[in-house]
């Protein structure tokens, strides 16, 4: 249930980039909310028309949705492995990156025909 997506206007520096990109965004998001990797998705949006501090050049977006797991100290890892990821596949800087996380209840949460609550 876990979901992380990164909104982009940076180009990756190749395609295998974009892929460790979301393979280590998968395997940490995992561990660090302590939930199975079988239910994380991510996701990667490029080339978003975005502009960052009134300027195109390459920013990112970075959404995590939860359910639990999202305290102030997991909010804050994750915001920190976020923000390298972004930096060393994407090449964006982390003043140019917003990372937002939310804690979704689990009856707002579809999955397999139903809900998680």
């Amino acid at each position: 249930m876990p979901l992380i997506t990164v909104h982009t206007s940076a180009e990756p520096r190749s395609a295998e980039d974009s892929a460790k990109l979301l393979r280590e965004l998968s395997s940490t998001l995992a561990k660090l909310l302590r939930k199975p990797e079988a239910y994380v998705m991510t996701c990667l949006a490029l080339q978003s028309k975005m502009t960052f501090a009134g300027t195109p050049e390459p920013s990112c977006l970075v959404e995590v949705r939860s359910i639990g797991g999202l305290s102030s100290e997991t909010a804050r890892a994750i915001s920190e492995a976020a923000f390298r990821l972004v930096s060393e596949r994407l090449g964006v800087p982390p003043n140019r990156t917003y990372v937002v996380c939310a804690d979704v209840p689990p009856h707002l949460w579809g999955f397999d025909g139903s809900t998680f609550g």
